[in-house]
């Protein structure tokens, strides 16, 4: 099955979790359900982008350092404060970064192009003398020239983050329509695993894809409901799963999806009607399983090599988690990069070969972060990867200043 194929029938079997409405700042990193429109202009009324005064235009025209104007200074306005002083010829006004520019007024003069002649510091509080011609509009920013009330600030599908979090705020809107986080289950499984700096015996090694998985999860704003190691007992495993079914909305199990005699994941799913194992044509991570338990959750069953289980949760996980979200972007870019040394491919499936990216003033690098030769189980070395060049069917070796697609994960 290809790896195009599989993830249809994956993403085909996955619904978006039920519309719900948050406060903007609980629904930060969440997906949201509705488009946002503004509910005020943007700015709301015709301010300063300048400390300095605020003054007709026409009375400072012609002024040079040479032949400087001078007015007469009735007031200030604040950035926070309604005050409108009005302006008659030859007047000036105090002015803030922010403030509102008084409804007589059309341009704004900053301090720095003045003089306060006579007065202590740069400030003047009766007369104001202007080294420079200010033309209409000179700093001022119009009422809506960012946005209006009404326009669409924000649209359904989009991950809530910080810059549009705040374009939600200033443009007065408090509440959103979300899609709430899926809650998730993890579920290693091996007998031969223990407890990273446990003491080990012949056969047995530490357990990671726990740590893998779950981590995996919070990049992704998840926090797992559940974590937990399960040895080789496929009827322990049933059990375990059909507490849990139900409960969350997806499983993900690492290990035992292979057709080894041990492969308790494999052989406890096989009394559910609803998952079925595959064979993906990929590198790393052929072995799959997936479908829905009884109870109603998904679950992703993938193999136990922990490059394995990464590589398959990018590909596959990820994106149906996404899709459960309503997320209208469910895969991560791919730009290409520019190979440093080259690799043996697998003309006959999808490779995807963790690398090392960096940035150059000619675009992105990428070489081997593992050994290409064998590297599912290479979770030392993957540490260092910062991506997946992702090498399509049929293409085989990969040449050093060759491109390729690539997913950055990190950097």
């Amino acid at each position: 099955m290809s790896v195009d194929a599989h993830l249809r029938a994956v993403l085909d079997a996955v619904t978006a979790l039920p519309v719900e409405t948050a406060p903007l700042g609980a629904a930060i990193g969440r997906v949201l359900a509705a488009d946002v429109v503004a509910g005020i202009d943007l700015p709301l009324w015709d301010n300063s982008a300048m400390d300095g005064y605020a003054v007709r235009a026409v009375d400072t025209a012609g002024a040079s350092e040479g032949a400087p104007v001078r007015l007469a200074v009735i007031g200030e306005v604040a950035a926070g404060h309604g005050d409108d002083p009005q302006l008659s010829p030859g007047a000036a006004v105090r002015i803030m970064t922010g403030a509102p520019l008084p409804s007589s007024a059309d341009a704004v003069v900053p301090v720095e192009q003045t003089r306060a002649e006579g007065e202590p510091g740069d400030w003047a509080e009766h007369r104001v003398t202007v080294l420079r011609a200010a033309q209409p509009g000179a700093h001022v920013r119009r009422r809506g020239e960012d946005v209006v009330a009404g326009e669409r600030i924000a649209s359904a599908g989009e991950q809530l983050g910080a810059r549009r979090a705040a374009a939600i705020a200033a443009a007065g809107v408090s509440e959103v329509r979300v899609r709430p986080r899926p809650s998730v289950a993890v579920i290693t499984t091996g007998s031969e695993l223990r407890s990273s700096g446990a003491p080990l015996e012949r056969g047995q090694i530490p357990e990671s894809n726990s740590v893998l998985l779950a981590a995996l999860l919070a990049e992704d704003g998840i926090e797992p409901v559940s974590v937990a190691v399960s040895d080789d007992d496929a009827s322990g495993l049933a059990a375990r799963l059909a507490r849990i079914d139900g409960r969350v909305d997806a499983v993900i199990t690492t290990g035992g999806v292979g057709p080894g005699l041990h492969d308790v994941v494999r052989i406890a799913l096989a009394a559910e009607p609803g998952v079925r194992a595959v064979r993906v044509a990929v590198k790393p991570g052929q072995p799959q399983c997936f479908g829905r338990l009884r109870g109603g959750s998904l679950i992703f069953a993938l193999p136990g090599n922990p490059v394995s289980a990464a590589v398959s949760y990018e590909l596959f996980v990820r994106p149906a988690l996404r899709h459960l979200q309503g997320a209208s972007r469910l895969h991560r870019p791919r730009v290409p990069a520019t190979v440093d040394s080259g690799w043996r491919g697998s003309a006959d499936r999808t490779q995807v070969l963790p690398v090392r990216v960096r940035s150059t003033p000619d675009g992105l690098r990428c070489a081997p972060a593992v050994e290409p030769r064998g590297y599912s189980h290479a979770v030392g070395r993957h540490g260092a990867a910062e991506g997946y060049a992702i090498v399509e069917p049929g293409r085989g070796d990969v040449a050093a200043g060759e491109t390729v697609e690539t997913v950055v994960v990190a950097w």
